[in-house]
């Protein structure tokens, strides 16, 4: 690397103080150093899990870890150790009020001999753990959100809010590159992992999804449990050129929301892992408040649409700790689209199999 070059890659510490410096210079406005040491801590966190991740089976990190996580799902190893690096990494520091993972039932509270700070950290320690084993890209998620006024000791009430409320998000991704992706309200930008020094240094700045695309993201094992809407979305999809669409479309699937994410802030595309029938109780598949709001905050902020398939998930107050939600993001007229077909397509068909007609995509017809 070149001098200039050197000097061109601003390294996130830098980028996040002067970060806080245009903040602070707006009148009225006041973005503390505790911050700025917040989302270092989270930086070091997913630099000591892509570390452990990078080694693999030398480690004897892969496998199962032989537990059940907060929603009953079978734990791998590295779930429960970079859930151990998350807390550990972060729980001292003096910015936290207190921490909320996928894989802990309950909030985790601050250690009493530590000090307490003003933000509460919502995390997915490792997402996509099921491709560990497989080497495919997995990533951690993260979600930063104030702590309500005078409260030292969160309850389970005081994380509950909407994505819209969040003062940060992001997510690492752990590729052939390890990338820590973020936004603070002001934009998308990544930062990639120089592990000759240790450091991530902006790369990508001011990442924008196009409005349009020609791929799209869903797990078409499902299909048969789709509602109308997506079924019609899809469909017109695979139709190609000589559809109602008029183009081909390319169809990808990683079982990682961090990849397919990733994979659309560079190149476009539109996500679906959509709500279905085998449930009727339940209104989707991923997590809100680690997941889905975090994403669809960094969607959002790079000019795409996260959605439920019916309105912005951002805009979704929360129930649960572990609520699940579905979840459609990415090209904003494309996810307009999905949600218009969920508004005027989506009566449920008739369950009459001696007379329908059926195939992969198709609604059966009476």
């Amino acid at each position: 690397m070149s001098a200039d070059e050197f000097s061109a890659a601003t390294p996130i510490t830098r980028f996040l103080i002067e970060e806080q410096r245009r903040v602070n210079a707006q009148p009225g406005a006041v973005c503390s150093g505790g911050f700025t040491a917040l989302i270092h801590d989270v930086r070091l966190a997913c630099k000591r899990i892509a570390a452990l991740i990078g080694k693999g089976a030398l480690a004897n990190a892969l496998g199962d870890a032989g537990t059940l996580n907060a929603q009953g799902e079978a734990q791998k190893k590295l779930d429960v150790l970079a859930n151990e690096i998350f807390v550990r990494t972060n729980e001292w520091g003096g910015q936290l009020a207190g921490m909320l993972s996928e894989e802990q039932e309950d909030p985790y509270e601050i250690p009493p001999q530590y000090p307490r700070g003003p933000y509460l950290l919502l995390f997915d320690p490792l997402d996509g753990s099921s491709n560990i084993d497989v080497n495919v890209a997995v990533g951690s998620i993260f979600s930063v959100l104030r702590c309500p006024q005078g409260v030292t000791e969160p309850t389970a009430e005081h994380f509950l809010q909407p994505g819209s409320a969040q003062v940060c998000a992001g997510y690492a991704i752990y590729g052939p590159a390890t990338m820590l992706v973020l936004s603070t309200g002001r934009g998308v930008h990544g930062f990639t992992l120089d592990r000759e020094i240790g450091e991530f240094s902006l790369t990508h700045p001011n990442l924008r999804i196009p409005a349009t695309t020609s791929e799209f993201a869903i797990n078409a094992s499902n299909s048969r449990h789709w509602e109308p809407a997506v079924r019609r979305y899809v469909h017109e999809c695979l139709e190609g050129q000589s559809g109602a669409r008029g183009r081909d479309f390319n169809m990808r699937w990683i079982a990682s929301l961090v990849a397919e994410t990733h994979r659309i802030l560079m190149r476009g595309g539109v996500f679906m892992y959509p709500r279905d029938r085998r449930d009727p109780g339940r209104p989707g598949r991923l997590r809100l408040l680690y997941e889905a709001n975090p994403i669809g905050f960094l969607i959002e902020q790079a000019g795409g649409r996260a959605s439920t398939g019916f309105g912005p998930v951002l805009e979704v107050t929360p129930e649960r700790l572990h609520q699940r939600v579905s979840f459609i993001f990415g090209a904003r007229e494309e996810v307009e689209r999905i949600e218009r077909y969920h508004r005027d397509h989506n009566e449920f068909e008739l369950d009459v199999p001696l007379f329908g007609t059926r195939g992969l995509f198709t609604t059966p017809t009476v």
